[in-house]
């Protein structure tokens, strides 16, 4: 017996009630692949954000101890030149590694000469920034220059506050490794956008020997490395936590992904609400499909009845309707992947922008396509669908064939 050329009949005689589960199921699937495709979307540039933009790297390289009691002692937990001769070599060495970098954090006071306001500074080698920034197209980071030893690049906002702009000069006041009072003058030479209106109005880059000058330390506080792709970066740790510890060196390193908040957190939301509208569209999706299949049941228990009598067993019946049932969802998500994919050109091509929280950039609306959680979709409906056919069509073959046979 051809159970799936008996199921599309089925489905074309029935076809009011198999038109409403296709839509229902159609509709469900292309919701939940949408907003797969766009967190994915919104992930993935997240995750380019925090590597490229916010020039964190893969992988960052410190001291034990240095974010906890490297605040109260900050030379004891900091690499030294010695200790950077020897650290970074291992580093360049690994495989997988395109760019090993020393930075320096440090805060202070900037002034303008009239006034003055607190600022968070990150001291990089300037021939490094374009190399971590790769082709990232949004500018979270300032364009040191390498023929200006004293130039510092300014958040937008820091620099409409003292109305510095690049051309102008400023001074910077912090407190050195041993806490004396260090100040330097400063060329600006160029701004730039953190993304973050939190940030926005105290950051700034600044050249690395510039800011192991201001902070009167000849090392470094952390080394960043960018690999060839992130999908190395958890083997990288492991492997260059091993050599490095080998190489009589405490130290800790910490992934983008650990070091980005902003990342996590936003994940995590995103992550709830799609859950959220999984569960929600699922419920609806199931129970259309529950509920048609019931009917049929219900409708056909003559045939069934029929069915049995010519010879057909149980297991027949049960076949006979988890094959309708399966082809119902098959049908149903096929249309919702054409419908997905249409929906998806329209809104890539449309060029829909909006600001979100908590940003000062504007980005791009755009939906990818997350395969595996479609591919996912598209199993639990096809399960979900074959139980919803199973019971109603096991308690229906179950019933005596006289039983079956005279019901209205």
């Amino acid at each position: 017996m051809n159970y799936f050329s008996i199921g599309f009949r089925n489905i074309l005689k029935n076809h009011r009630r198999s038109l409403v589960t296709l839509l229902s199921v159609g509709f469900g699937f292309a919701s939940i692949s949408l907003f797969a495709g766009y967190i994915k979307y919104v992930y993935s540039g997240l995750a380019k954000q925090a590597i490229h933009g916010e020039l964190l790297g893969h992988l960052t390289v410190m001291k034990q101890g240095l974010r906890t009691e490297g605040r109260l002692h900050p030379a004891q937990y900091m690499f030294s030149k010695e200790e950077l001769d020897r650290v970074m070599p291992i580093l360049r060495k690994y495989p997988h590694t395109r760019l090993v970098t020393p930075r320096m954090s440090l805060s202070g006071m900037v002034s303008n000469g009239t006034a003055s306001t607190v600022f968070v500074g990150e001291g990089m080698v300037p021939e490094d920034v374009k190399k971590l920034q790769g082709d990232f197209q949004r500018k979270l980071s300032g364009d040191l220059k390498a023929d200006n030893p004293i130039g510092v690049a300014t958040a937008e906002d820091l620099g409409r506050i003292l109305n510095l702009k690049p051309g102008d000069s400023a001074a910077l006041l912090v407190s050195t490794v041993t806490g004396q009072a260090n100040a330097l003058d400063v060329d600006i030479v160029d701004d730039f956008n953190t993304g973050n209106v939190g940030t926005n109005d105290k950051f700034l880059y600044l050249p690395f020997d510039l800011a192991k000058s201001l902070y009167d330390f000849d090392g470094a506080e952390r080394l960043i490395v960018l690999l060839d792709d992130k999908a190395f970066t958890e083997q990288a740790r492991t492997e260059l936590t091993a050599q490095l510890k080998q190489a009589g060196f405490d130290v800790e390193l910490k992934t983008w992904l650990e070091l980005s908040s902003f990342y996590s957190q936003v994940k995590r939301l995103f992550d709830m609400i799609f859950a959220f509208i999984f569960s929600n569209v699922f419920i609806v999706v199931v129970m259309s499909i529950v509920n048609s299949m019931s009917m049929t049941v219900v409708e056909r228990t003559r045939e069934i009845g029929t069915l049995r009598s010519m010879g057909l067993r149980r297991s027949g019946i049960l076949r006979l309707f988890t094959t309708e049932a399966f082809m119902l969802v098959v049908l149903g998500c096929a249309g919702g992947l054409l419908f997905t994919l249409l929906v998806r050109l329209a809104v890539n091509s449309a060029g829909i922008t909006y600001t979100p929280p908590n940003s000062s950039n504007v980005v791009s609306l755009m939906v990818d396509l997350d395969v595996p959680r479609m591919a996912r979709t598209f199993v639990m409906l096809s399960l979900l669908g074959i139980a919803a056919a199973f019971f109603p069509a096991r308690t229906a073959a179950r019933k005596c064939i006289t039983d079956s046979l005279g019901h209205v």
